[in-house]
């Protein structure tokens, strides 16, 4: 008796042990680049492939929805982020960024487009801001969406590969933070609205490439990271009208390890408030604004596509005091998300989009 007491309490806590290591379960199997993600509110999921297609995923069912616009797939460019108008209920408006060949050129740049969704098709489609011209260059097309409070709508566009000419000049596109009003007009107090010959959308520039933007929950500021190139991802806190730096500054190389500059800082720059050497190609990013993971409130999490891991931040004031990694392995972490649930979500190249389990 007393054996079998002492098997069935050995098997009771190695049980135990593996349902507590385990860190995430799967909840959309079979993506390829599930690049950006967001929560209908009945729970389903829309999540953009970025080889060009949107799946709705409801009741364990992918469904492929119809009519989207024409999309350039061409290196980092697809389609890319989803976002839904914070009164989509009442709206119905969702928002997209692809890339886009429309326009004069060829080769194709970073575009936002909202639409409705209906009958499995998408209607009502407005394209809300094309940048321009059209490059044949595959790299850095940006692209994330947030919305403020005031429901402006904010995106990144990255440099396009034009690194010495886009970023610092506010009279072309590339390499920045743009910001609209939701039907696409331009806000009155946009930094630039009265400086001849500038894009009026611009909110921040000289940046490389944000593949990642939220907004803080706890501030309501916005923060972004983006991509260096060897070494130099950075996380910022956008502000109006402010200038990050790139490529003037950097804590990055070139990938030949030449030096493309020797400053780190100047005067009228922004300094980053955490930067990345080396590199770890950093992708998706959400703070974590439930109590579902205890302790874990208030942190930051970013997506590595280059180490395969998910990098939980942990936050003194603006300051990244400690990283750790999680699922490590899975893939290449794309897209993150906070669930309508509160739980977290994550999505991985060539796996699919995993729920994040409390530890």
């Amino acid at each position: 008796m007393r054996y079998q007491f002492l098997v069935v309490t050995i098997v009771f806590f190695v049980i135990k042990s593996v349902s507590q290591n385990k860190e995430y379960e799967v909840v959309v199997s079979d993506l390829t680049n599930p690049w950006g993600f967001t929560f209908l509110p009945d729970n389903s999921i829309l999540i953009n492939e970025k080889e060009g297609k949107l799946i709705h995923f409801k009741n364990d069912r992918k469904i492929e929805i119809k009519n989207l616009p024409e999309i350039y797939v061409r290196g980092q460019g697809g389609f890319m982020d989803i976002e839904l108008h914070p009164n989509y209920k009442e709206n119905g408006w969702i928002y997209f960024s692809y890339a886009s060949a429309k326009g004069n050129g060829t080769g194709g740049n970073t575009s936002l487009m909202r639409a409705k969704l209906q009958n499995n098709q998408l209607v009502n489609k407005q394209v809300l801001y094309k940048a321009i011209p059209n490059t044949r260059r595959g790299q850095h097309f940006g692209s994330r969406i947030v919305f403020d409070k005031e429901n402006h709508v904010y995106f990144s566009i990255g440099d396009r590969g034009n690194r010495d000419v886009n970023p610092q000049d506010i009279t072309k596109d590339g390499g920045k933070i743009y910001r609209l009003n939701d039907d696409g007009s331009i806000p009155k107090d946009n930094p630039f609205t009265s400086k001849n010959g500038a894009k009026k959308a611009i909110y921040s520039y000289g940046h490389r490439n944000p593949q990642g933007m939220e907004i803080n929950p706890f501030t309501d500021e916005i923060w972004s990271h983006e991509h260096g190139p060897q070494g130099g991802d950075e996380i910022n806190i956008i502000k109006k009208g402010k200038n990050y730096g790139w490529p003037v500054v950097s804590y990055g190389i070139n990938y030949n390890g030449t030096k493309f500059t020797n400053k780190t800082s100047a005067p009228g720059m922004e300094r980053p408030i955490h930067y990345w050497t080396p590199s770890i190609a950093p992708s998706g990013m959400a703070f974590i604004n439930s109590e579902k993971y205890g302790n874990w409130k208030g942190n930051l999490l970013v997506g590595s596509l280059k180490f395969q891991y998910l990098n939980r931040c942990i936050l003194k004031g603006n300051n990244v005091f400690k990283e750790i990694k999680m699922l490590e392995g899975l893939g290449r972490v794309r897209s993150v998300e906070q669930g309508l649930d509160g739980y977290i979500y994550v999505g991985i190249e060539n796996l699919g989009i995993i729920k994040l389990l409390p530890q």
